[in-house]
């Protein structure tokens, strides 16, 4: 008789039946991709960002395909929290998997806000502080060095009883003391990486592909990067960490995995592939069935590497 696989994945007292989740903004709003999904066998759903008012987002136009990934400066489009507890919390509330909400600020007492909004509702099992966001205007500020970056988590945890993870951008200038300061402040896990700012230009009309200029690359350019993060930080903090960039297959999301990541998230690929997720999970089954893991806990943090080897901070050349 075949032994069960448990993908469970334990995060102080939250519980997820897999470590499969998607990236915020990657996920329509609500009921977008429940054709293609099966939303339940999600270890968890990361929402869209909400903020505090409606926000219309940046001008079009604000998506455009590159080289192995995509650009979008789409400016955290959304309709604002009440019209999220009104109409999106209901829908989630008959989900039964783990409701992941993503929200940004412009400042500290938009976030303790927003929070305290959230507090009520059970269907909430965590709150994703979106305080790295690349396409607007005061979106990447308390990222920006370490001391905002523990103002805005400090207060936030002081405010909820939700479990937080705090998304960060590989754009930090001191991105460890970030890391570190979100992690001193109460953040239960981190989010790696958040989008990294890129542009693409029209050569016939001698303008950017972007109206903002600038938008976010993400795809499976960025994978080594984000897997080059992600190992920093592991080597570093006793951390949580749900990882993004670039997962497109199993493979890529057992990458994460063996390198020490707890969740995984889809993003890019939902737009390639709207059955990704539910592949990739299926893929990650197959692989621990292959090489006999009865159990997620072992294949997370297998990565092998001589301490001597590492040279990461050091360029390329």
């Amino acid at each position: 008789m075949a032994k069960t696989i448990n993908l469970t994945i334990k995060i102080g007292n939250l519980t997820f039946k897999n470590p499969v989740t998607v990236a915020s903004g990657t996920f329509g709003s609500k009921d977008e991709y429940a054709k293609y999904v099966d939303y339940a066998k999600l270890g968890a759903i990361v929402t869209k960002t909400v903020t505090r008012k409606p926000r219309k987002g940046n001008p079009m136009p604000r998506i455009f395909e590159t080289p192995s990934g995509m650009l979008n400066a789409i400016g955290l489009q959304n309709k604002g929290i009440d019209d999220f507890i009104e109409y999106k919390i209901p829908y989630f509330k008959k989900v039964k998997t783990h409701l992941i909400v993503n929200i940004a600020g412009e400042s500290v007492e938009d976030f303790v806000y927003l929070a305290k909004k959230l507090d009520p509702e059970k269907s909430v099992s965590a709150l994703e502080l979106n305080i790295s966001c690349p396409n607007v205007k005061k979106g990447l500020e308390f990222c920006a060095k370490p001391e905002l970056a523990y103002e805005v988590v400090k207060a936030v945890k002081e405010a909820t009883k939700h479990p937080i993870f705090t998304k960060l951008s590989p754009e930090a200038h001191d991105f460890l003391g970030v890391a570190d300061s979100t992690i001193r402040a109460g953040s239960d896990g981190l989010s790696l990486i958040n989008t990294i700012r890129g542009m693409a230009v029209d050569i016939e009309k001698c303008k950017p592909q972007i109206a903002n200029v600038f938008g976010g690359l993400s795809g499976p350019a960025i994978r080594p990067i984000a897997l080059r993060y992600l190992h920093e930080v592991k080597r570093r903090f006793d951390i949580p960490v749900m990882a993004m960039g670039g997962i497109m297959t199993a493979q890529d999301a057992l990458e994460f995995l063996i390198t020490g990541a707890h969740l995984i998230s889809v993003g890019t690929a939902n737009f390639v592939n709207p059955k990704a997720t539910m592949e990739i999970l299926e893929g990650i089954e197959t692989y621990m069935k292959r090489k006999g893991h009865q159990s997620i806990d072992s294949v997370r943090g297998t990565l092998k590497v001589k301490p001597d080897s590492e040279s990461l901070l050091a360029p390329a050349g």
